[in-house]
């Protein structure tokens, strides 16, 4: 019995994160004693299909612009966010947006907090957020600031600057760091692949499938060996489905993307970044 008081909010949050109903998000958090992660992990343990939103996804509205260097060794994502998508769509606030993520390019920042000191026409970032906070009456900042490095950065603005990705090649591979991006922006992969997943993800996952098997009639009076051999070839799936080279290349579902990136020279994958806005 949870000791904690559930509130409104906090039941529409976790609607909002999972796609669940508000009558099974109620009692996921009654159950785990309002934990939002352990909730979302019950409800997956009770077989329902949770859209759980990533990390990527924090300001509601806002302008994300990704930019790399002008050698393409560095790459940078800066998420201006606002409280209106009528702000968001405004081209002076969308030149904001842009200035400040030219700025972080200029000045090769490493840290949203850095960017908030560095100096454009003679004022600082913060200055300017402050100014054009008062100026169009929502609360503005950088919201989100990532950085890659590189032999080759790729960089992609999707959804009229609703998303920016960032993918590290190990040379130089125009073509194929768009495609590559275009497939991030898609399919969201949340690894380069399965040895990229941290073990604390890997065991979230495999604890989920060993207890939703247990839990179903069918698997009953199984032994627990036969139980963790099935659980792995559902990991397997897993990785297929959420890590970058094991997916379904979008522009070629007959290949993966670690084969169609064999195509483009053999070149590999470093690193990638994925910020939206949701």
């Amino acid at each position: 019995m949870s000791t904690v008081t559930i509130t409104a909010a906090d039941i529409n949050k976790l609607r909002q994160a999972t796609g669940a109903g508000m009558m099974d998000c109620r009692k996921a958090l009654t159950e785990t004693n309002g934990d939002f992660e352990a909730a979302i992990d019950w409800l997956r343990k009770q077989g329902q299909k949770v859209a759980a939103k990533r990390s990527d996804r924090e300001a509601k509205e806002g302008v994300i612009i990704a930019k790399t260097s002008a050698d393409n060794k560095t790459g940078f994502v800066v998420c201006i966010s606002c409280e209106t998508d009528f702000v968001s769509k405004n081209a002076d606030f969308v030149a904001f947006a842009q200035s400040i993520a030219d700025a972080a390019v200029a000045n090769d920042v490493k840290s949203a907090e850095e960017l908030n000191e560095v100096v454009i026409n003679g004022a600082k970032v913060s200055d300017l957020i402050n100014d054009k906070l008062a100026a169009i009456g929502e609360k503005i900042g950088v919201a989100k600031f990532e950085r890659i490095e590189a032999p080759y950065v790729a960089s992609y603005i999707h959804g009229a600057y609703r998303m920016g990705v960032l993918v590290g090649l190990s040379a130089e591979a125009a073509e194929a760091g768009k495609d590559v991006a275009m497939q991030i922006a898609a399919m969201n992969p949340i690894a380069v692949d399965a040895n990229s997943i941290p073990a604390e993800t890997i065991e979230r996952e495999r604890a989920i499938v060993v207890d939703t098997m247990k839990a179903d009639p069918k698997m009953a009076g199984k032994p627990d060996d036969m139980i963790a051999k099935i659980a792995e070839g559902k990991l397997n799936a897993f990785f297929k489905e959420n890590t970058l080279l094991a997916q379904a290349f979008v522009k070629d579902g007959g290949i993966t993307v670690e084969a169609y990136l064999k195509t483009a020279g053999d070149v590999k994958v470093t690193g990638f970044k994925r910020v939206a806005l949701g």
